[in-house]
């Protein structure tokens, strides 16, 4: 049965307002947020009001208070809080499927709608990975290859495809770090990251989307051998 809508809270008002603030950017992932005195003088409300606005907005999964130190923005909406948990509980299989299915249209669609801003950002993402190939620093390639990819999906330009794939960094960084110190020769990936990169400057949509099912393919063969060790 229907009811009548009802009048938010002064506690529910203040949490929205954290919400819209956290969401828009103003405070990213990261930010300390102001105290309760400054932020109760702010908006005019009690401490307590503050207190339970930011109780709600620390279950919700957005501000994680530390003791002693202050309260931090953990995530940046409440869609990635349930995103990340969802990814979290995933096998390293299942990530890589998901990877595939973002990555291919991303890279399809970026073939498409590139600008010569976004190439410019692909090639150093790129080189950022030769450089730590050559470094030997796999810790620094892991880094470089997550924000490759999110050059990529960058350059597909479509709000809603970025906003979920940067929900999902967390989860697709440990697949990455997992199956990297088993690569025999990352120049593979390294290689077919060339491919998709200059597949996507020369608006080859079909080959772009064909290099990220080659480096998929490789990641797949890593986590094969991985399990067959344990």
């Amino acid at each position: 049965m229907l009811e009548k809508p009802k009048k938010l809270t002064l506690v529910e008002q203040v949490a929205d307002q954290l919400q819209t603030l956290i969401e828009s950017g103003q405070w990213p992932v990261g930010t300390r947020i102001p105290p309760e005195p400054e932020l109760s003088e702010t908006l005019g409300v009690s401490r307590n009001t503050i207190r339970e606005a930011v109780r709600a907005m620390v279950h919700a999964g957005l501000l994680q208070t530390k003791q002693g130190d202050g309260t931090y923005v953990c995530s940046s909406s409440v869609l990635g809080v349930v995103l990340q948990k969802r990814v979290r509980q995933s096998t390293l299989a299942e990530t890589l499927e998901v990877r595939q299915a973002l990555e291919r249209e991303a890279a399809r669609l970026a073939a498409e709608r590139r600008t010569d801003e976004d190439i410019d950002s692909l090639k150093l993402h790129l080189d950022a990975c030769a450089a730590a190939e050559e470094a030997g620093d796999m810790e620094a390639y892991s880094g470089a290859d997550i924000r490759l990819h999110q050059a990529v999906v960058t350059a597909a330009h479509n709000e809603l495809f970025s906003e979920l794939y940067a929900h999902m960094t967390e989860a697709l960084d440990h697949s990455v770090r997992s199956l990297s110190g088993l690569i025999p020769e990352i120049g593979l990936y390294r290689r077919s990251h060339a491919k998709m990169i200059d597949a996507i400057i020369r608006q080859d949509v079909e080959e772009a989307a064909e290099a990220v099912h080659e480096y998929i393919s490789y990641s797949r063969n890593d986590l094969k051998r991985l399990e067959e060790q344990s």
